[in-house]
């Protein structure tokens, strides 16, 4: 019985594999290797918990070994319906929680960002027969589904779409660049044993005529690296599976941060915890008695739970820029002393509104966050609390806004802050989602603004086109608009105004930064020493 085709041509053939398994038969074939060749591999990049599909299954042992060893949550297709009503047939009773679709992979019918790990054994080597135009388009058929069902930032616009991997490539300065993503569950010291276990694999992928010794350089996107305490997971019906972990930096002191796993690259919120004062007097005491290594300090020790977040430090470079742009409101020194009604969009781990709350002991804030369990999280893990200066609305921003703006006596904020996330990866613009930019809506936000107030966004935007579309949006309904670029990020903080009049150069707005600073930093206030806000605007340039 010969079941090889007359052709490669034939690999890619649904006709084909149909024959191929009713003359095969019920007995499993394996391409390229077993279960037990290839199981040291794939337990080391998945996890038992995670969801994965398994593309051009055929009537291999492959996905029943796995479930028998714990990996549950497997879907299989193929394109064969004569290899699906087998396998179907074989796993009914003994692995129920296995599936069996007959699907084609360069048309899934499945959700976006369904599955953790997709899983190929053989299939692309199928359909990449040879290199005509035709097959190259089927390729790029295949490989697009399968980044678009998988959860991670290989859907993302940066890492997704051609525009993205261009920018990328040209920001890296190399003509030939491949990504890897580290996944959560994988655990490497430093960037050295990553790059010890990458490289032989990245020079399989070299130019030809690439000498062998040639220096091939790694960056890293975002701080996955190194050792993570995580002191909670949960899972919002809004904002998707969620962790809160706390990360050690290079000064010693530990961070808490909390993480959405539809973007885990990105730290939603991140506050810097107090030392252990309690474990710090019990040390000294110890050390009386004896002697004790130079590195074995109370900042080695890994974060308590129950440690305190310091209220008085901001780690993020926004949000550091936000609060400096309340220096543009009239009289910055007697800020202080003057009521201030503030409106924020975006609670997340509640940093931003806090602060404002507790070094302007006249301000009013009202945050809106659309993900009651957000304000959870904040309360929990981040020292968050309401009073009566402090209300959170757990609802939509864009309904909130609509609503106050429909008022007949509607309120009116000195500053409007949104710092809201876009939930949809595959967007060049992550903050903030498309409809708060709209014309409309931004209309609303004026309505709702003091005639010498400032509306503070924090945009994050890859796309140049859609940024200089909502830049140009934005200067129709703010006529003064000041842009400050965050170094090293991608974030650009926009301070819009509604009076041109009011524009004020580079130097006034240092002066006008560097008086408020001199009133926070007064005694007893709690003033962080590194954060100078007159820095905060030193770059900030006039759209």
């Amino acid at each position: 019985m010969n079941l090889l085709p007359k052709s490669s041509r034939e690999f890619g053939s649904a006709e084909y594999w149909e024959k191929f398994f009713q003359l095969r038969g019920k007995r499993a074939f394996e391409w390229y290797g077993s279960y037990l060749e290839l199981c040291g591999v794939l337990h080391k990049y998945m996890k038992p918990r995670e969801k994965v599909l398994v593309i051009g299954c055929g009537n291999s042992e492959l996905s029943e070994q796995l479930y028998d060893v714990g990996y549950l949550d497997i879907v299989n297709i193929d394109i064969s319906e004569v290899v699906i009503k087998q396998m179907k047939e074989r796993n009914a009773s003994r692995r129920p929680q296995m599936s069996f679709l007959k699907m084609d992979m360069t048309q899934m019918e499945f959700p976006d960002a369904s599955f953790q790990v997709v899983l190929d054994k053989g299939t692309l080597d199928a359909v990449l027969t040879d290199e005509e135009e035709k097959t190259l388009h089927q390729v790029d058929r295949m490989l697009a589904e399968v980044g678009r069902v998988l959860q991670g930032r290989e859907t993302e616009w940066l890492f997704g779409m051609e525009e993205g991997r261009k920018q990328l490539a040209a920001s890296a300065g190399f003509r030939r660049l491949i990504t890897v993503a580290l996944h959560r569950g994988q655990r490497y010291e430093d960037m050295d044993s990553i790059q010890a276990e990458l490289s032989a694999r990245v020079m399989e992928l070299a130019p030809a005529g690439m000498p062998a010794q040639q220096q091939v350089p790694f960056l890293s996107v975002g701080g996955d690296i190194g050792v993570r305490t995580v002191q909670h997971q949960g899972c919002s019906p809004l904002s998707g599976s969620y962790v809160v972990e706390d990360v050690q930096g290079d000064d010693k002191h530990y961070f808490r941060r909390l993480i959405f796993l539809s973007n885990r690259n990105v730290v939603q919120s991140e506050a810097r915890l107090l030392k252990d004062v309690s474990h710090r007097a019990q040390k000294k005491r110890k050390k009386d008695r004896r002697k004790q290594r130079a590195d074995d300090t109370p900042e080695d020790l890994p974060a308590a739970p129950g440690r305190p977040v310091d209220k008085t430090y901001l780690c993020c470079e926004h949000h550091k820029a936000m609060i400096a742009g309340l220096a543009l409101l009239r009289n910055p020194e007697l800020l202080l002393e003057t009521p201030l009604a503030l409106l924020v969009v975006g609670l997340g781990g509640g940093s931003l509104p806090l602060f404002v709350h507790d070094h302007f002991p006249k301000s009013c804030i009202d945050a809106v966050e659309i993900d009651p369990c957000m304000l959870e999280v904040a309360t929990q893990w981040f020292g968050f609390s309401q009073s009566d200066r402090m209300k959170v609305h757990v609802a939509d921003g864009l309904d909130y806004i609509t609503s106050l703006a429909g008022r007949e006596a509607r309120p009116h904020y000195n500053v409007v802050m949104f710092d809201v996330d876009s939930k949809d990866p595959t967007l060049g613009m992550s903050c903030p989602p498309p409809a708060f930019v709209d014309q409309p809506f931004l209309q609303k936000v004026k309505s709702i603004l003091t005639p010498e107030g400032v509306f503070i966004l924090n945009l994050v935007c890859r796309d140049l086109g859609l940024k200089d579309s909502v830049l140009t949006g934005l200067k129709e309904v703010f006529p003064l608009l000041y842009v400050r670029r965050i170094e090293g990020e991608v974030n650009e903080i926009l301070f819009c105004q509604l009076r041109s009049e009011q524009k004020l150069a580079t130097p006034e707005v240092l002066e006008m930064a560097q008086a408020l600073e001199q009133t926070l930093r007064k005694p007893g206030r709690g003033w962080d020493d590194t954060y100078v806000l007159s820095d905060m605007l030193k770059t900030v340039k006039i759209v």
